[in-house]
């Protein structure tokens, strides 16, 4: 349960930590907050020259490879070396963007250990969508200033309405997203990940400030005969969002731009997606994140079994749980 320590470390206090480190921070139009430099590294550099100056040994390019009896086995430019720490905190990220270092290679050897983890699922990931030929022109270009509705659907059995499915809105936000040749990606389909991983339907409200009999009265005004291209463009559609209404409702595309269902092949791969679900279960984990199976091994961040949206959540919740896995190591050697 991340309550209590995000309850410890919160927002705000991620503020006032970067504000202590010489990195001030500004809160966007979106309402998340970015620092005022725009970068990661400088705030960074402040962190690691505060953490030397109060002692703490870094040692760069150790590569952990396992366990040695009851010793951390690591790769080091002076050869191999085996620590056997009293208390070790383990943040070793989760298995996303590969390239980057956060590989997952840690995995057997805590299951070595006996450490459960749930298997690994991307979050925060794009999902494939097998366009035509015809929609490879609008490849890059945004959806912006609609409504993305995650649904799941069930078909009537009355005898006035057989067949006719509704639709149960899970979960829907307003925003915007991107149409790659691989699919669909961006912060508004982040917004509904999890929803859509587990098998929800990814469906679009392509008008919302427009009712439904709003827009059948603006059809109505139009001249007969026009294409449904340009019909579209007079209702306010862009390029891009009509090329979506006439790949998946050509035969009647005025009657889904309440409602347009996208239909999606799966997830992009582990490895493009921004985080992860899966990791170390919580039933493997003591109240203060201590791996039961190993008392005196603490874990944090990307490591554990949560998932988060983007905007700062990520980091936010990585961060408080470092904070309460080291908290909970010093009580342990009394410091």
């Amino acid at each position: 349960d991340l309550h209590p320590m995000l309850e410890e470390f919160g927002p705000g206090e991620v503020q006032d930590w970067c504000r202590a480190l010489g990195q001030d921070v500004f809160t966007g139009s979106s309402g998340r907050v970015f620092p005022v430099a725009m970068k990661a590294s400088p705030l960074l550099r402040a962190w690691a020259g505060r953490l030397v100056a109060a002692g703490v040994t870094l040692r760069t390019r150790w590569r952990w490879t396992g366990f040695a009896g009851d010793g951390f086995r690591f790769e080091t430019p002076e050869g191999v070396q085996t620590l056997a720490p009293a208390v070790t905190v383990l943040a070793l990220g989760g298995a996303s963007w590969r390239r980057l270092g956060s590989d997952a290679a840690w995995v057997p050897w805590l299951q070595e250990k006996g450490v459960a983890i749930a298997p690994w699922q991307p979050a925060n990931m794009g999902f494939r969508v097998d366009w035509s030929a015809r929609m490879s022109p609008l490849f890059g270009q945004p959806i912006k200033g609609v409504t993305l509705k995650a649904c799941s659907s069930s078909t009537l059995c009355t005898p006035r309405e057989v067949g006719r499915r509704v639709h149960d809105v899970l979960k829907e936000h307003r925003g915007e997203f991107i149409l790659s040749a691989r699919g669909v990606e961006g912060g508004g389909i982040y917004a509904l990940s999890r929803l859509l991983r587990e098998g929800a339907t990814l469906a679009l409200d392509l008008l919302p400030d427009l009712s439904a009999e709003e827009i059948a009265r603006r059809l109505a005004r139009m001249k007969p005969g026009e294409s449904s291209t340009n019909r579209l463009r007079k209702l306010g559609l862009t390029r891009a969002q009509a090329g979506l209404v006439l790949e998946f409702a050509k035969v009647e595309p005025f009657a889904h731009l309440k409602h347009l269902e996208i239909p999606l092949q799966g997830p992009r791969p582990l490895d493009e997606a921004i985080s992860v679900a899966g990791g170390v279960e919580w039933s493997a984990l003591t109240e203060h994140l201590e791996l039961r199976a190993l008392p005196g091994t603490f874990v944090c961040g990307e490591m554990l079994d949560w998932e988060a949206p983007t905007g700062g959540y990520l980091l936010t919740a990585s961060w408080a749980t470092g904070l309460w896995a080291g908290r909970a190591a010093a009580r342990r050697m009394r410091l």
